[in-house]
């Protein structure tokens, strides 16, 4: 199959974003790549995001107006409804406020033709703040833990027949702290055990003070709870699976700091 051939879906959640979602919305029409869909899912905004989705053409765009109380549950649920209204072959996740590199998108598809039984492909994100831009490297960690680095949501592509068995393994309403890049980093490590993080930053993650990841400076105690949080989680997602479950280091070390 030729590359172009290949019909790929970009899903974009938002909410209040409307500074940013013009770098967005352009990266993936400047993409090197053409055959594409844009789905955005808007998740009743309260600045004028609407107004300015609505100034591009070809677009798909579901307008949500009610929220539930959780972040984490709505972004899940705003990627949901746009899956249902694409129909790529490839999906690719975008938050709003990041952005893609110009041949991104080009890449990726070359991966995944490359090797067909890949199933998710993971990017690695540039950092960019106000203050810096940065290529984040495929982190090594000292002390071993049950998941493996995960890189942001928007660094996620995902072969389509994978993404419907993937969302009922990861949607289910608990651990409000734990978000969706990092359920996919798990269900992609223990159950589909079918996935490559490749070596390249083509990927604009931005981090700005409205971020989630902001109230979570590195070992902060807001860092060390929702920690806690990610080993419930696992815990969990393991029993719930039926996978062999056994505490180590971090957990101990996760729980005497969070006493």
């Amino acid at each position: 199959m030729k590359i172009n051939n290949i019909k790929v879906s970009i899903l974009i959640a938002n909410y209040n974003n409307e500074k940013y979602l013009d770098e967005c919305i352009k990266s993936l029409k400047n993409q090197t790549y053409k055959n594409l869909e844009i789905v955005i899912f808007d998740d009743a905004s309260k600045d004028e995001s609407v107004s300015k989705i609505n100034m591009y053409e070809d677009i798909k765009f579901i307008k949500n107006t009610v929220k539930k109380e959780h972040g984490s549950f709505n972004q899940i649920n705003a990627y949901k409804k746009a899956f249902e209204l694409s129909s790529g072959e490839i999906i690719f996740f975008l938050d709003s406020d990041d952005f893609f590199s110009e041949k991104k998108i080009e890449k990726i598809i070359e991966h995944f033709n490359i090797n067909d039984n890949h199933q998710i492909i993971f990017d690695l994100p540039i950092i960019k703040s106000k203050d810096y831009l940065k290529k984040r490297k495929n982190k090594k960690k000292i002390i071993k833990n049950f998941w493996p680095y995960i890189p942001p949501q928007s660094c996620i592509s995902v072969r389509r027949e994978t993404v419907e068995h993937m969302f009922k393994m990861v949607d289910f309403e608990k651990f409000p702290e734990i978000w969706l890049d990092f359920r996919i980093g798990i269900f992609a490590k223990y159950i589909l055990k079918n996935f490559v993080i490749i070596n390249e930053n083509l990927t604009y993650y931005r981090i700005i003070e409205t971020n989630v990841s902001s109230k979570f400076k590195f070992l902060s105690q807001t860092w060390w709870a929702r920690r806690k949080q990610a080993h419930e989680y696992i815990r969990f997602f393991f029993n719930k699976n039926n996978i062999k479950y056994k505490k180590n280091i971090d957990y101990f070390l996760t729980y005497f700091v969070n006493q």
